[in-house]
């Protein structure tokens, strides 16, 4: 017998109602931000450079979601991670293609899987991590926008 698993996956709908969601917040902060939503294999899914962002906060935003896609945390909880582990703190930035180590990736989870992630580049990190926060927001509000 071969044995597989179903594991859910976000639509394209969710993912743009994720994105609209943050956009709306960094609009609120006025941030010009890139913003990233990838598929629970890193696959950019939805994606929204600003008007004024900077042209290197694409690929950024795009590896936040990535790398919190990928090991289903926060890229902000990777800089606790690494901070106080020398080796870790030298060779995991420079040998993982595409690890963000500082905040503004977000995982997106249904129950404990992870199905996807959210990147967004524009501001401090701080300010990034309220961004995508917001962005993921509204998948637990019931919203007739998320199928």
């Amino acid at each position: 017998m071969v044995h597989f698993r179903t594991v859910p996956a976000m639509t394209n709908t969710a993912a743009r109602a994720v994105l609209e969601a943050a956009i709306t917040a960094a609009d609120s902060t006025g941030r010009s931000c890139a913003i990233a939503v990838v598929d629970a294999a890193g696959h950019l899914n939805a994606f929204a450079r600003m008007d004024g962002a900077p042209v290197i906060a694409i690929q950024v935003a795009i590896d936040k979601a990535y790398t919190a896609a990928g090991f289903g945390t926060s890229t902000a909880a990777w800089h606790e991670t690494i901070r106080d582990d020398a080796p870790l703190a030298l060779g995991a930035p420079a040998q993982i293609d595409r690890l963000i180590t500082f905040g503004g990736g977000e995982p997106i989870t249904v129950g404990n899987q992870v199905i996807g992630g959210i990147g967004v580049c524009g501001g401090h990190w701080s300010e990034d991590v309220s961004i995508a926060q917001a962005g993921l927001r509204v998948l637990t509000e019931r919203s007739p926008h998320v199928s």
